[in-house]
């Protein structure tokens, strides 16, 4: 990705270097226009002298075409003869292109001319002056490569300013930048932004801090409610269950009632469930786990496949492990025996009637993998109260714990589902 300041930088460049190109053009219309006006002016004058000059000398016709010869010989460019042309003719300019007879070179040259009828002793003349036009195409290939030497110039020196100026410029934005990555609304340690003599800057500080504060506020809001919410529901719970419990002991029931009791007692179980999962991420997210635990890891998910295996049996699955010895890792063997616990029963609620279970445990990561027929929908598969797919029973909550529980110790949990296996990785 290109940073801001170099962005800018760059489209600034290709205008220029589109201008540059534009103007060497420019640059040959306007110098040849010059050449062309200043030669005319030239040819006048010379025309003008050439009259004037021949007049002031008072020679006899003879002596004046004798003059004339030689003048046509000696003098370059020029030429004078006697015509019949009336003297209110208009003067001509013209451009020729013609080896010039001077130089020893084969190349064409440009003239500008200027044919004029002048009046000599009461005669008319008719006079042509011819001046070789300066390469115009040479002088314009030097200003450009002039122009294009400072432009080269001026790009380095921003190159240059820009990367200087950038660093001191942009340090409060940076500054700013690297506290809000340092954020974690779960610690919520208080960012203090410092002052800024630029107004934007300072403007987005006073945004940032009454965004912070919002959402800061906020987030005590939901989590002290889902806290004190779920703690207060578990006496209540509790008691509607051992009075269910007590009536269906003790009671006399007819099978209807027997019914609605079971049904009851299901749903408060599920209730009470769901309530304690609550109140686990609740925990979790405010850090009330010790995580500084040595946990041989290989050891916690043999318990826990050992714990489970009534379950597969109760599905006919097939299990097979691949774990290495020693597996030792750092943090909460509470949080780490849910994390294998919810994976393995996410194994066996989404899989089929004698399907395969495999397990594999290494120091890089944990994965887990097993028969299915339907993807999960991965949009939804960390997220609180969704199903991940029809066949699911759970309350919604055992992946999202899953996730927590693994940002909690800073590793990566991932899902694939190819060739009819559901996939979960976590890399440590």
């Amino acid at each position: 990705m290109n940073k801001l300041l170099n962005k800018s930088l760059k489209s600034f460049t290709i205008y220029a270097l589109i201008v540059l190109a534009a103007s060497v053009p420019a640059y040959y219309f306007l110098v040849d226009s010059i050449w062309l006006r200043e030669l005319d002016e030239h040819n006048e004058i010379v025309a003008d002298r050439t009259e004037n000059e021949l007049n002031k000398l008072q020679l006899s016709e003879t002596e004046l075409n004798q003059s004339i010869v030689l003048w046509n010989k000696i003098q370059p460019g020029t030429n004078l003869q006697k015509t019949n042309l009336d003297n209110a003719r208009k003067d001509s300019t013209y451009t020729v292109l013609r080896k010039n007879p001077y130089v020893t070179h084969e190349d064409i040259d440009r003239f500008r001319g200027l044919s004029r009828v002048i009046e000599i002793n009461g005669q008319n003349y008719l006079l042509t002056v011819e001046t070789n036009v300066e390469e115009t195409e040479e002088t314009v290939v030097a200003i450009a490569i002039l122009t294009f030497l400072f432009f080269l110039i001026l790009v380095v020196g921003f190159l240059i300013l820009n990367r200087r100026l950038s660093v001191k410029l942009w340090q409060p934005f940076r500054n700013t930048l690297t506290k809000l990555k340092s954020f974690n609304l779960n610690s919520q340690r208080n960012i203090s932004f410092e002052k800024s003599s630029i107004l934007e800057f300072e403007e987005l500080n006073v945004a940032l801090n009454k965004l912070i504060e919002h959402t800061v506020s906020v987030y005590n809001s939901q989590k002290e409610f889902t806290e004190n919410a779920s703690h207060e529901l578990q006496t209540p719970l509790a008691i509607i269950k051992n009075k269910l419990d007590i009536l269906l002991q003790k009671e006399a029931l007819t099978e209807r009632q027997y019914q609605l009791i079971e049904d009851i007692n299901k749903a408060l179980t599920r209730v009470s469930r769901i309530n304690k999962n609550l109140l686990l991420l609740a925990k979790i997210e405010n850090h009330q786990f010790d995580d500084s635990e040595t946990i041989n890891l290989s050891g916690l998910t043999e318990e826990c496949l050992e714990q489970l295996q009534e379950h597969f049996s109760n599905k006919e699955l097939s299990v097979n492990t691949s774990i290495e010895k020693d597996c030792v890792v750092t943090g909460n063997s509470v949080l780490l025996e849910i994390l294998i616990n919810n994976l393995l029963l996410n194994s066996i609620r989404h899989n089929l009637q004698k399907g395969t279970v495999e397990v594999k445990l290494s120091k890089s990561g944990f994965n887990i993998n097993n028969s299915g027929s339907v993807a999960l929908e991965k949009e939804q598969l960390f997220k609180r109260f969704k199903k991940t797919s029809d066949e699911s029973s759970g309350s919604g909550l055992g992946l999202a714990i899953t996730e927590q529980i693994c940002k909690r110790h800073q590793w990566k949990i991932a899902y694939e589902f190819q060739q009819d296996t559901h996939t979960f990785k976590i890399n440590f």
